[in-house]
């Protein structure tokens, strides 16, 4: 393991790989607490806003250029923001079943497989988990 092609890499994708890192953890207090308390709710918005960073932050990173300047993995982002709308949303309203699924979709795709995808060979989280 190698730390170098992640502190050479833009800070685009620093920002992006930092933050859906530090979502794994909160991801699993999340999912093992008790739903709806005050503690709940801070800790899900602060998911949120991380999830909205690192789709955000997607955009600013074109390594893979299919259309135009965006990749296939850009409709993911597209997708993961229209989910965290619905999952707020759904929140809001107290449907907590439809809250539960997307934020477990949220996290089982625009997390977990994402970052799947960021382990190719290839791609700088490969070489950093690779050493270099």
């Amino acid at each position: 393991m190698s730390l170098t092609p992640f502190l050479n890499a833009d800070p685009a994708v620093q920002i992006h790989a930092f933050t859906a890192l530090a979502m794994l953890p909160l991801t699993a207090v999340l999912f093992s607490m008790r739903k709806g308390n005050p503690l709940h709710r801070v800790m899900g918005w602060t998911w949120v806003i991380m999830m909205a960073v690192v789709a955000l932050s997607s955009f600013a990173i074109q390594e893979l250029r299919l259309i135009g300047p965006f990749s296939p993995i850009h409709l993911l982002s597209l997708l993961a923001l229209t989910g965290l709308v619905q999952a707020v949303r759904a929140a809001r309203r107290h449907v907590t079943a439809s809250h539960r699924r997307h934020m477990l979709s949220l996290t089982l795709g625009a997390l977990v497989a994402a970052g799947v995808f960021a382990l190719l060979p290839g791609r700088i989280m490969f070489a950093v988990a690779a050493g270099g």
